[in-house]
């Protein structure tokens, strides 16, 4: 998946397929993969000021994920 790098302390890149409602995000830590997620909110999550605290507002804890690498 393709993703766009981002400016944020923790995050360090996200990338989101449609078709699939798959969000990918890039930490620090490791890639992770976030199930089910509406494309408005990784729209938001693109637009937001600050990509962390939306991060953890909106989607941590709140969509099935796993950690691909």
């Amino acid at each position: 998946m393709n993703r766009s790098p981002v400016v944020s302390s923790n995050i360090t890149s996200i990338g989101y397929e449609a078709a699939r409602m798959l969000l990918e995000v890039e930490f620090s830590s490791g890639i992770y993969q976030y199930d089910a997620v509406p494309e408005h909110v990784y729209l938001e999550l693109m637009a937001a000021p600050s990509h962390g605290r939306y991060f953890a507002r909106a989607i941590k804890d709140r969509f099935a994920y796993r950690k691909v690498a």
